[in-house]
């Protein structure tokens, strides 16, 4: 929907098998690191920045070049796991920062989750949904939060919510 409307748009992506819209620059990646890597040096280059990956918060210390195998006596292995960085938060922090946008997947409280989650990251617009009710689904209904208040974008398709989605941040950046 960015690039429908003129934006010239990089797209960061983890391991999916959805096929690049033409005309964006895909840069492919494999794990939550490699995405803040590849994200840093872009963002302070692009006006906009619209988080929407499901980055995991957390990742195994270390990786084990083979398979964990049970050993019979019905413990589970201790796994110590590290936070992934917060790329959202990151770029949001930047000394000239894009205008931020991120996204807020919930299955309770989206509101109260996602005004936490805006307040929290520094962003001047989360954009939130309820997401068991809409993964894997063609339509949604969107949540605008910002320092104002919210705003629903009612249920429409994926597309039409996008191209809705970017005529509000374009009136934002009017504004």
């Amino acid at each position: 929907a960015a690039r429908e409307a003129g934006a010239e748009v990089t797209l960061v992506a983890g391991p999916v098998s959805l096929a690049t819209p033409r005309g964006v620059r895909r840069v492919d990646v494999q794990s939550a690191q490699q995405m803040h890597d590849a994200v840093l040096p872009l963002a302070a280059s692009h006006g906009i920045f619209i988080a929407t990956a499901a980055v995991a918060d957390w990742r195994p210390a270390a990786l084990h070049e083979h398979k964990i195998k049970k050993d019979g006596s019905g413990r589970v292995p201790s796994i110590e796991m590290v936070e992934n960085p917060d790329i959202l938060a990151t770029v949001a922090r930047l000394p000239a920062p894009p205008y931020c946008v991120g996204f807020a997947a919930e299955s309770t409280e989206l509101l109260a989750h996602a005004t936490a989650k805006r307040q929290r990251k520094g962003v001047p617009l989360i954009v939130g949904n309820l997401g068991p009710a809409t993964f894997g689904q063609d339509d949604n209904t969107l949540l605008l939060v910002d320092e104002h208040g919210h705003r629903e974008l009612p249920t429409a398709g994926k597309l039409a919510l996008a191209r809705e989605l970017v005529r509000e941040i374009a009136d934002r950046l009017k504004n």
